[in-house]
């Protein structure tokens, strides 16, 4: 059922973390939302692992990652979490990848992959994981496609990506992950690629229509949502700079095309680095960046059913670079940067009855 209106929606204020960061990893397994890794006020990858019960809203420190990273993967598999690539503390790609065993309190390592990688993009479905792009050590991008097996503990190879990427957006939907935009070095990409799992063969959409940096993604009702971001000059406009911009466009997945929505419904903020997720038949952005000198902290939806966008309550803690999580009908905003490294952890929830 679609929510209606801002006031269908709250803000749920949880402790904040014992460690402040950015760059977390955050996966949720039973009741428990898990942070691991990022970067601290020192700047520098942590080892740090904590995790909140959501019923109590206690924290507790967990065994640390073996390997300090930030910007991880990662992927809840069962009673275990696991923990792929990210960038170390002498700003490499690792291949390292670890399991936290939930029931035993502690990590173990699990087959690394072929390739050190930052960026790599992580689906699960009937639990084998797949591990799509990256950027190597020597900060080309990836088109490796990877499937992981935690029976044999190993990493296989499946077809590569059309275009090579990393950080992308991925979605599950139906037989198929769909990957979306990620960059090539500084440059944002605007593929956009299927994956049929069943086939195992890649199917080349139409590409997004302008070429934005850190824009915001989202799949809902069989529609893919690229949002803001910092829109970028073209090859000949020489004196134009990169802005922050509130375009919409949408990709109907049965119609196979996108539509640039019409200014009347764009974004109310534009904004860039932001959290976007899908609550009760709407498209949610929160927080990020824009023309002010400081984070947002307004928020906004787009209704599916009515096509518009209408104000939220505002995200109690401004922050942009936000690591988020959805968890039934909660989106968290989780650590990010306010004036410096964040311990803030905030929900999106819709009300009770709605």
């Amino acid at each position: 059922m679609a929510a209606g209106g801002g006031r269908a929606f709250a803000w749920q204020v949880f402790p904040p973390m014992p460690t402040c960061r950015v760059y977390g990893t955050v996966a949720h397994q039973d009741g428990h939302l898990l942070v691991l890794g990022g970067c601290g006020r020192a700047g520098l990858p942590l080892d740090t692992a904590e995790t909140l019960d959501m019923g109590s809203h206690t924290w507790l420190a967990l065994a640390p990652l073996p390997t300090a990273r930030a910007g991880a993967a990662a992927v809840a598999l069962g009673k275990q979490v696991l923990v792929v690539g990210g960038v170390d503390e002498v700003q490499s790609p690792v291949a390292a990848v670890e399991a936290f065993l939930a029931d035993e309190g502690r990590w173990e390592r699990r087959a690394t992959l072929p390739q050190a990688a930052m960026g790599v993009a992580t689906v699960e479905r009937d639990g084998v994981v797949y591990a799509l792009g990256g950027m190597g050590p020597d900060t080309a991008p990836q088109a490796q496609v990877l499937v992981y097996e935690p029976r044999r503990d190993c990493w296989l190879s499946l077809p590569s990506m059309p275009t090579p990427c990393y950080g992308a957006s991925t979605f599950l939907h139906g037989n198929k992950i769909y990957v979306l935009g990620g960059r090539q070095g500084k440059l944002p990409v605007t593929a956009f690629e299927a994956f049929d799992l069943e086939t195992r063969t890649w199917t080349r959409h139409p590409s997004l229509p302008s070429r934005r940096a850190f824009a915001g993604c989202a799949m809902a009702e069989g529609s893919v949502f690229s949002l803001g971001g910092l829109q970028q000059p073209g090859p000949h406009n020489f004196y134009s700079r990169p802005h922050f911009v509130n375009t919409v466009e949408m990709f109907d997945l049965e119609h196979g095309s996108w539509t640039k929505l019409p200014r009347s419904l764009r974004m109310r903020d534009k904004r860039a680095d932001f959290v976007v997720g899908s609550l009760g038949g709407n498209i949610v952005a929160i927080g990020g960046l824009g023309n002010q000198p400081c984070p947002l902290a307004s928020a906004e939806s787009f209704s599916l059913a009515r096509r518009r966008w209408e104000v939220l309550p505002a995200m109690p803690t401004a922050r942009c670079s936000c690591s988020s999580l959805q968890a039934g009908p909660r989106l968290f905003v989780i650590g990010g940067v306010a004036q410096g490294p964040s311990q803030a952890v905030e929900a999106l929830c819709l009300r009770d009855g709605v």
